[in-house]
């Protein structure tokens, strides 16, 4: 099930990737702390990596993914204007590595000056021809 998705923007690519505020209640807890590691699939590959969410310690929580995003960015050579759909797995393939989310990549690309979806796919993540 979907959680969020999500257009890239700069500082998703460059920094850190903002989450919606309104996804929190399907991440994992953060109890008392500011910060949550967890697994994520990657849904083309079905390698697993560990992010870590980060809140505010004060007001509006502003959540955002940090450790590892830019290393996942990098690897999968997102750009500015690419999608990601962030979901949970099924609970049978949530047993598979840890991991009880995944992370789907759907690359823009134009097409006779109209913007066309692609999933990502192949060695570095781009979709092949």
């Amino acid at each position: 099930m979907a959680i969020f998705s999500k257009l890239l923007t700069k500082t998703d690519i460059g920094t850190r990737l903002s989450v919606p505020t309104k996804s929190l209640g399907s991440l994992p807890c953060f109890g008392r702390g500011h910060a949550i590691d967890f697994h994520v699939q990657d849904a083309q590959s079905g390698e697993v990596w560990n992010f870590r969410c980060v809140i505010r310690k004060k007001s509006h929580p502003k959540p955002a993914l940090c450790k590892n995003w830019r290393k996942f960015v990098s690897s999968k050579r997102l750009s500015v204007g690419d999608k990601i759909i962030f979901s949970t797995l099924a609970e049978d393939q949530a047993r598979t590595g840890g991991a009880q989310y995944k992370i789907e990549v759907k690359r823009q690309t134009k097409i006779f000056g109209t913007d066309e979806e692609q999933q990502g796919s192949g060695m570095n993540g781009r979709s092949e021809q």
